[in-house]
């Protein structure tokens, strides 16, 4: 992809300046700059955050009942607090009340 840029003088001075600097082309540079600074793809972005989630479903189903007890009082505690009548976290507590 060709992509033409304009530049404002001091920007451009600046990319020549810090290329050359580090004994790299203009355009070397100003291509090492875009690929250091833009997000990774979604999908990489996606897969990162799926293994997140994993990760955290793997630690709460390793918890203690001890544990597991205290995390249900905390979300009980911020519905109870919450101003609002929908409650954020009533169907999770449904679920683990035996």
């Amino acid at each position: 992809m060709t992509l033409q840029l304009t530049l404002s003088r001091e920007l451009e001075e600046r990319l020549r300046q810090e290329a050359e600097r580090r004994g790299q082309t203009t355009e070397a540079f100003a291509l090492r700059l875009l690929a250091e600074h833009l997000p990774p793809p979604l999908d990489v972005r996606r897969a990162a955050a799926v293994a997140m989630l994993r990760q955290w479903q793997d630690e709460d189903a390793a918890l203690s009942q001890e544990e597991t007890t205290a995390n249900a009082d905390v979300l009980r505690t911020l519905d109870e607090d919450r101003p609002s009548y929908r409650k954020l976290f009533a169907a999770l507590l449904k679920e683990e009340t035996p």
